[in-house]
């Protein structure tokens, strides 16, 4: 395993995670409520780029109390994942206030060439500890990652939590409209959700209306400026999730994502949505650090 990981394969995986924007759980109240029943759900998710199916991606999530626990994977396949290996999983644990705050996290990418795993331990949703490896390269024009940006934030996996702020019918729109702070061990960056419309749609469990929330990137430190990708990225206009109400809950969960990309639109489809699923064997989640 190469000791500076080829990190080329990591945007795609990363978009699964950071990109991909948005589950709900409980809020607070209800899962006091719900103490002896806790909710759980799982989603299946088909890959594809530019049209062609590339690989597949799973969430998992169980929440009990004011607690949460999800695990996201995503593996390539076809050409792609006969060429790049690529594969990922994370998973985060913590509970739930006005938003996800974090104990745990962790992840673990890997390609045919080279692997990354990132852990972090946290309090509150502010960073404790946090360990990447194989460390990254010092590089003179990499912005600094301060103390503050490891504060009030959310890791990648956690970013796929998110507890209806509207009251009334989960799909009021201003349950798009909010910014999630991201840290990912080594890039701080901020995705930004505004209300787009709303879609009726039909998927094998699930039928009815979705929001949809245009979303944008913004880097905030331990990103190198100057990268195509990066500036590609926070001058994107066509990134969105299609958020998806759990029946039973103060839930919002992702049933479609799409990310225009250099090379195609990359888009992320719920193929299988089960309410109340068994999520103890589901695989750890996936997601990753950027290319950097």
């Amino acid at each position: 395993m190469s000791a500076r990981p080829n990190r080329s394969a990591f945007p795609l995986m990363r978009l699964v995670l950071a990109a991909a924007l948005g589950a709900g759980a409980l809020s607070p109240a209800e899962a006091r409520e719900r103490k002896a029943a806790p909710a759980s759900i799982a989603v299946d998710y088909g890959i594809a780029l530019a049209g062609l199916p590339i690989g597949t991606a799973r969430l998992a999530g169980t929440f009990e109390s004011a607690k949460y626990r999800v695990d996201v994977s995503a593996t390539l396949t076809g050409l792609v994942g006969a060429i790049t290996g690529g594969q990922g999983s994370a998973r985060s644990a913590g509970i739930i206030a006005a938003a996800p705050q974090p104990n745990t996290f962790s992840i673990a990418t890997r390609t045919a060439n080279s692997g990354i795993a990132v852990r972090m331990a946290l309090a509150h949703g502010n960073v404790t500890q946090s360990e990447v490896t194989p460390p990254l390269v010092d590089v003179d024009d990499r912005v600094p990652v301060t103390a503050a940006n490891k504060r009030g934030i959310m890791d990648p996996a956690s970013a796929l939590l998110m507890p209806a702020q509207a009251s009334g019918e989960l799909t009021n729109p201003d349950n798009c409209n909010r910014t999630l702070p991201v840290f990912d061990g080594a890039t701080r960056f901020n995705v930004v959700l505004s209300y787009g419309e709303t879609r009726a749609v039909e998927k094998p469990g699930y039928s009815g209306p979705v929001l949809v929330c245009n979303a944008r990137y913004q880097a905030v430190a331990g990103h190198r400026p100057d990268r195509p990708g990066v500036r590609f990225m926070e001058e994107n206009r066509d990134m969105s999730v299609w958020l998806a109400p759990v029946e039973g809950t103060r839930m919002l969960v992702p049933i479609r994502i799409s990310v225009r990309t250099t090379v195609g639109t990359n888009i992320i489809e719920a193929t299988r949505w089960v309410r109340g699923a068994a999520t103890a064997e589901a695989p750890a989640t996936t997601g990753s650090l950027a290319s950097r």
